[in-house]
């Protein structure tokens, strides 16, 4: 196998370009490396991409946060620019693995990988991510719900490489955040990952709702009956205000006839309704 370190994205596009099926991005290598040991790939070469400085930015700019492809889950944990526009995010990264694997591990590989248990990967969906792609040929910007296709892959080209993803930050009267059920704790990937924005009218009543789901054997994806169920809810109608859109998402995020897909669909209620309660009383509290 050949090993190929690159410095700009331009080296990075003509390596891919080059080689195609037959090359493989390395980033963090927290999920790269582990499945080459296993056996489960085995590129013809290793293309580096950590030493591309400008893949590390992340910022602001006209109401939307870009994140580059190679910021580690350890900075999106701690930042405080995340913690304020992205809660479910932030959240979402602090619960992958221990901190030693998100000191490494990049949001790039991290939705590149579309692992059906990624963490990342509900929080971007309600946030509704765009993906900067380049190849030596073209750029495209593609929805994340596009980009991943259903059964835990993607529709990344051989030759494109992820350059940074564009999210959008809360509004007024908003609120979100980010829940995992793990076999122990964080350091396990998610049974079950449960990612809700919810933004309510002034009168009260739910105004939009975003839920993604991970966990099983599909690609995160957002659960459009649950949401559904909940626009026009009353906020302040109490525990079970939320009742409704807890069945459908259960019902909707583990059809499997398996003993853990029965686990999810009873997790998952509480899940939502534990969500919703958390941003009801983020946006109650804010308009004090």
């Amino acid at each position: 196998m050949r090993f190929c370190r690159v410095s700009s994205v331009a080296e990075a596009v003509d390596e891919l370009s080059r080689w195609g099926n037959e090359g493989c991005v390395l980033a963090g290598g927290t999920d790269v490396m582990p499945q080459y040991l296993r056996g489960e790939r085995a590129p013809a070469t290793l293309i580096d991409i950590g030493g591309i400085d400008g893949l590390r930015c992340m910022s602001e700019v006209g109401g939307v946060t870009s994140i580059g492809s190679l910021v580690t889950l350890r900075r999106l944990a701690t930042s405080s620019l995340i913690a304020l526009e992205h809660p479910a995010l932030a959240q979402a990264a602090a619960a992958v693995g221990a901190w030693q694997t998100q000191t490494v591990a990049t949001l790039g590989g991290n939705v590149c990988g579309a692992a059906p248990t990624a963490d990342t990967l509900p929080a971007l969906l309600i946030s509704d991510a765009q993906l900067a792609l380049v190849s030596k040929s073209r750029r495209r910007r593609l929805g994340l719900e596009e980009f991943l296709d259903g059964t835990g892959g993607t529709v990344l080209r051989p030759t494109e490489l992820l350059r940074s993803v564009e999210i959008e930050p809360l509004g007024e009267r908003c609120a979100e955040g980010y829940l995992k059920v793990g076999r122990r704790s964080a350091m396990d990937r998610a049974v079950v990952g449960l990612a809700l924005r919810l933004s309510a009218a002034p009168n009260g009543t739910v105004s939009d709702a975003r839920v993604a789901v991970c966990g099983g054997s599909q690609s995160p994806h957002r659960a459009r009956a649950a949401e559904t169920a909940m626009l026009g809810t009353q906020i302040d109608g109490g525990p079970v205000a939320f009742d409704e859109a807890g069945e459908e998402l259960a019902h909707a995020a583990a059809p499997e006839r398996t003993e853990i897909a029965q686990y999810r669909r009873r997790v998952l209620p509480g899940l939502l309704n534990r969500l919703a309660q958390h941003c009801v009383d983020e946006i109650l509290g804010a308009g004090e």
